[in-house]
């Protein structure tokens, strides 16, 4: 009885991520900022939701292991990839953004790359 009640509780703390990233995806200016609330909130949102299903369910635990290994090592890869992606597309930086690390970044490569 007490594993059911520590997996809502995990499935309740999983569905206020999703939903926190859902509004952050929606509310959020520009490209990146809407990444950053899609990966870290909803990766937190997944691995809660998964754990609390292999607490309700002991059988199914394992499965939802690997399923939170592969949601931990292959959403802020993809993330990245999409960034990264729309920056050099050329997707611009929303006016409030104070720092462009990748700008130098980008061009001391682009000058190694010609050589």
């Amino acid at each position: 009885m007490i594993h059911l009640i520590i997996g809502y509780i995990f499935l309740g703390i999983g569905a206020i991520f999703l939903f926190f990233s859902a509004l952050g995806i929606i509310r959020l200016p520009d490209v990146y900022n809407r990444l950053q609330a899609g990966t870290k909130a909803s990766t937190f949102g997944a691995l809660f939701s998964v754990i609390g299903v292999g607490i309700i369910e002991p059988t199914w635990f394992w499965k939802c292991f690997v399923i939170a290994l592969f949601i931990v090592l292959t959403n802020p890869v993809s993330s990245h990839a999409i960034a990264r992606a729309s920056y050099k597309a050329g997707v611009k930086l929303w006016k409030g953004s104070v720092v462009d690390k990748y700008k130098d970044y980008d061009k001391d490569h682009n000058k190694e790359d010609k050589k």
